[in-house]
């Protein structure tokens, strides 16, 4: 009698396939069913498109505008990705200088919290006064405001790290340096992926909000002096193009954020791996 086990044959789960299908035919019909309502409504009521255009209209001046919008949206996403990118470097390396010490964290961790409750509508006129450049105010103000979100959560990380993994440490005579490297940065990963979610989103509303303080023009303005331009000379389709705009670069970064937190902990945090139930 032989001793070799037949392997029991794992069974597919085409449904899972299907499921995962449905996630993205489900939205797509809904956002289809929608633009039809608002294209019926505007039809039969005969909306005027400096009140309402509808969605064939806007995309029309999608296209005829091209040329204008699409260097403003460069020069919002550059600002967003830049001042996130200054965001998280700045927020992990003080929420590390933070936790070295209770009294560290004590002292300055109240000035933070200031700048955060702070709104940014109210000091960026302050900013434009001192800062070199309208570009360089810009980036200040997307960055106090994606600066919180990463730097309060990366603290919540590091001080989360479970008690007996530090005593381990501690056990076999780990450093400060080779516990925060080894143990600390691994463990808080979910909490800093979770700030990289909030702070993308706010750095891009941030950078909106900026610009319409500055009301900075010319080569170098955003889509949200284009929105501006746009209501102003009453040109409502290219102002819901800007809007269209940004509303998918808000889209494309919260995706690109939740795929680095995905890419980062699906092989071993909770959040991420794939249930049997």
């Amino acid at each position: 009698m032989s001793d070799v086990t037949t392997p029991i044959p794992v069974p597919k789960r085409p449904w899972k396939h299907r499921d995962t299908a449905l996630r993205v035919i489900i939205p797509v019909l809904m956002v289809l069913a929608l633009l039809g309502i608002w294209q019926a409504i505007v039809t039969i009521n005969a909306i005027p498109p400096y009140i309402l255009p509808g969605p064939v209209l806007v995309a029309q001046s999608l296209v005829k505008d091209w040329g204008t919008l699409f260097p403003a949206l460069m020069v919002t996403t550059q600002i967003t990705l830049i001042s996130l990118a200054l965001a998280l470097a700045g927020g992990v390396g003080f929420a590390v200088f933070l936790v070295q010490s209770r009294w560290i964290e004590t002292a300055f961790y109240p000035i933070a919290v200031i700048l955060q409750v702070t709104p940014i509508v109210a000091i960026a006129p302050l900013i434009l006064i001192y800062a070199p450049s309208t570009q360089v105010a810009l980036l200040i103000c997307a960055f106090l405001v994606a600066f919180f979100p990463i730097l309060s959560n990366m603290v919540q990380g590091l001080k989360s790290v479970d008690h007996n993994l530090l005593n381990l440490f501690d056990l076999y005579g780990a450093s400060r340096w080779q516990t925060l490297l080894y143990l600390k940065l691994p463990a808080s990963l979910p909490y800093f992926m979770t700030g990289l979610r909030i702070g993308g989103g706010l750095a891009l509303i941030a950078a909106v909000v900026a610009e319409f303080a500055a009301g900075s023009a010319g080569a170098g303005s955003g889509l949200a002096f284009r929105l501006l331009e746009s209501q102003y000379r009453l040109n409502i389709p290219r102002l819901f193009a800007a809007l269209f705009m940004l509303s998918v670069l808000g889209v494309v970064i919260f995706m690109l954020t939740s795929f680095i937190a995905w890419l980062s902990l699906h092989r071993w945090h909770e959040s991420s791996l794939k249930r049997e139930n």
